[in-house]
């Protein structure tokens, strides 16, 4: 079959930089546009809006000197306007050579937004083109709110292709400023213009505002588009534009007919550099990378997985630089387990992975996130039970209040016979200690001494991860060590000690 490559315009720096509350830095617009330019392999960046601001100035500044050294001034772009010359003349201080000149695509903005005719509109147009080529920029033209001309007024921007067909140009941008196209009028829209002008290089714009970029898009291409816009992570103003992981993932998986040059082992890369940039978080759910999308949750998902990946598809995390993960809660079955004991390089047999499979579900019922990091802690806790169960710690509350000793009232089978009990103490494990001590007495059993007592998380946990508590005792016979698992520090310490009084009655 044969192909056609097309361009990928990145504008994440530009349009995309017109999400609410994001500025980038020079330095960050710097770091991006490297790695759009040299490890995503874009085709071109639209990095700045002309006239803009003197921060905005200098990091236009600081691309263009990166990029002459480098080889790829012609793939740096700048939004400019009809302005007799000014944005010209900022572009040529910034060093950029490639302009986007924004002019109206639809007869409404025309009419009521420059207040002019046509005649008006393309005359100043085509003295701003004489003026680029005179100063050695290449010229692109955008069409603003074209979509909305095709619908209501397209007599006109027919009139104005006739117009620019005649112009010393490079391409014709055609946005769906207001993201209200549907994928059969993208198709369509284009289709019509590309049989008119097949020799004019015609770039689709999208905006998602009804979620619809990325079909929009793909409809553009299969109409003859010769490039698109996109985003990295679907920036943009009101609902973003079409996000540029899903989109070239579509493109590579179901156009045999297109080519692009677009890396996409490193999209989840650079989509986490803007994401860190940008302060936008990047939704658990978002297609290619968010951080759910390659993550099994049900164990029927994970046990399928294991008989043959009967739960893959082409869209394999590994294409992107991931990895795919299989959760652990209260929906894990015991192949999700086991998948996750495999990357860990750990092993258990049948009745132990059942006391560890169950422990999981427990804690999932409880809404705790049960991470991969945290197995060895949850199988060190399930299985160094090898004591009868003897003693029962009931329940108990724990108090801490300002001005106030920390208290505890607790409740204790020991052998079938409940205690109960109220102490004060330092602190609220204090005085659980001072109230178990107390229940001891009266069955003329003295606790071992707390000689250490160590807390710790799995490496990289976040502040709601699984704590072990690792208490260190000792009696005139011997020192021992006891753990406790649980999301609460304290919690974890009394299931530490829980395991205690066992062992010393046994």
């Amino acid at each position: 079959m044969a192909t056609r490559r097309i361009e990928i315009m990145d504008t994440t720096l530009r349009d995309g930089e017109q999400t609410s509350s994001v500025s980038f830095s020079a330095s960050e617009k710097l770091t991006i546009a490297k790695l759009l330019l040299e490890e995503l392999k874009v085709d071109r960046i639209e990095i700045a809006s002309a006239r803009v601001s003197e921060g905005e100035l200098q990091a236009v500044k600081d691309i263009t000197h990166w990029a002459i050294k480098h080889g790829y001034l012609d793939k740096v772009e700048v939004l400019t306007f009809v302005d007799n010359g000014v944005s010209i003349d900022w572009m040529i201080e910034a060093g950029a050579k490639v302009q986007n000149l924004l002019t109206k695509g639809s007869l409404n903005h025309l009419t009521h937004q420059l207040k002019k005719t046509s005649k008006q509109h393309f005359s100043e147009i085509e003295k701003s083109l004489k003026l680029a080529s005179e100063k050695d920029i290449e010229t692109n033209v955008y069409l603003e709110d074209w979509s909305n001309g095709m619908r209501n007024s397209k007599t006109y921007v027919f009139e104005f292709l006739e117009f620019l067909s005649t112009q010393p140009l490079k391409r014709i941008m055609l946005p769906d400023t207001l993201g209200v196209l549907t994928p059969k009028e993208s198709y369509e829209f284009v289709k019509e213009i590309k049989d008119k002008y097949p020799n004019l290089h015609f770039d689709f714009h999208a905006h998602n505002d009804y979620d619809l970029g990325v079909a929009n898009a793909i409809e553009a291409l299969k109409s003859g588009a010769d490039g698109l816009h996109l985003t990295i992570n679907g920036m943009g103003e009101r609902a973003g534009n079409a996000p540029m992981a899903s989109t070239i993932a579509v493109i590579n998986d179901f156009m045999p007919d297109i080519e692009i040059g677009v890396n996409e082992k490193v999209l989840y890369t650079v989509s986490k550099l803007v994401e860190n940039f940008s302060g936008v978080m990047i939704p658990a759910n978002k297609p290619v990378i968010g951080a759910n999308v390659f993550t099994q949750t049900a164990g029927i998902h994970a046990d399928g997985d294991n008989k043959k990946n009967l739960y893959f598809s082409d869209l394999l995390p590994e294409r992107f630089g991931r990895t795919r993960k299989y959760a652990l809660g209260k929906s894990s079955g015991k192949a999700n387990i086991q998948k996750n004991l495999q990357e860990l390089g750990l092993q258990l047999n049948d009745e132990d992975l059942k006391k560890v499979t169950q422990r999981i579900i427990e804690l999932g019922d409880k809404k705790q996130v049960v991470t991969k990091e945290d197995l060895p802690y949850i199988i060190s806790d399930v299985l160094d039970r090898t004591y009868e169960e003897k003693v029962i710690v009931n329940s108990y509350v724990l108090t801490h209040s300002k001005g106030l000793k920390p208290s505890t009232t607790v409740s204790i089978s020991i052998e079938n016979e409940t205690f109960e009990e109220h102490a004060q103490g330092d602190g609220q494990f204090d005085a659980f200690m001072n109230a178990i001590r107390n229940v001891f007495k009266r069955k003329k059993t003295v606790l071992p001494d707390l000689i250490d007592y160590a807390v710790r998380i799995p490496p990289g946990s976040r502040s709601d991860a699984l704590c072990e508590t690792i208490i260190t005792w000792k009696n005139t016979e011997k020192e021992f060590k006891t753990r406790g698992l649980d999301s609460d520090q304290t919690v974890s310490a009394i299931k530490a000690t829980e395991k205690m009084l066992n062992i010393i009655i046994n």
